[in-house]
């Protein structure tokens, strides 16, 4: 079952969004080489708590860590380490802020110093594929007009999506309907209508879109070793078109 938003839980949610984005802002500040996930991911969960929010994966289904903290050729769900990050290395922070229940779920992937052309296309494309999923988030049009239109632009620049991990609605709880997939066909799938909270995450890989997952039962990583980026945010379905809860442009 769909849940739709009312005006003052939307706002809730974009109350959380900002201590989201903004932290993501204060990421990037920080992201260099020589620092590690793991530090990362203990900065994150220290400023969240300045802003009496929580992280919502820890613990979820058994999550260890305040965030997800995917490097190089994985995909998602990564695990936060003490290994330094290395000049040229890509790495994708993606975080679920709780702030008084209300939920908000943006990733990132961020540059490690310099890194080479190849995966600065690689970033380029899949933040412009979000946002081009983003402007089809309009009332009266289906999830597959979001789909195709992140699935055309990312084939169309040689790169594929992945099919294995999508978006989602949100709200109270961090997984809600409808799945959010990042390829499809146009004028297919459920209608968009007001109210609806969904997030947009598309993963994006320089080579196959297969994955396969880590021992740890959580990492996914490219099955030819291949680079992977993500952007994501979480956004509503308003009769002004879509108002992004997580944009850091706003703050």
């Amino acid at each position: 079952m769909i849940i739709l938003k009312s005006a003052r839980e939307i706002k809730l949610m974009q109350e959380a969004g900002k201590i989201l984005a903004s932290c993501h802002k204060e990421i990037k500040k920080i992201i260099r080489p020589g620092i590690s996930t793991q530090k990362i991911d203990s900065f994150v969960e220290n400023y969240l708590s300045k802003w009496g929010a929580t992280p919502e994966q820890k613990g979820y289904q058994g999550y260890p860590y305040a965030t997800c903290a995917s490097t190089n050729d994985e995909i998602c769900h990564g695990f936060p380490h003490s290994t330094p990050l290395k000049d040229g290395d890509i790495v994708t922070i993606d975080m679920v802020v709780n702030l008084n229940g209300f939920l908000a779920d943006s990733a990132w992937t961020y540059a490690v110093g310099t890194i080479s052309d190849d995966s600065k296309h690689l970033l380029k494309v899949t933040e412009e594929a979000l946002y081009r999923g983003i402007a089809q988030a309009q009332i009266g049009n289906r999830l597959g007009d979001i789909g195709h239109s992140i699935q055309s632009h990312v084939e169309a620049e040689g790169f594929s999506v992945v099919r294995d991990f999508t978006g989602h609605g949100i709200g109270k709880k961090m997984h809600e309907e409808p799945a959010v997939l990042h390829y499809g066909k146009p004028n297919k799938g459920i209608a968009l209508k007001e109210g609806m909270v969904i997030t947009i995450e598309p993963m994006v890989n320089v080579g196959s879109w297969h994955c396969k997952i880590d021992k740890n039962g959580w990492t996914a990583r490219t099955i030819d070793g291949k680079r992977s980026a993500q952007y994501e945010h979480t956004l509503a379905i308003t009769s002004n078109g879509p108002l992004i809860l997580t944009d850091q442009e706003n703050l």
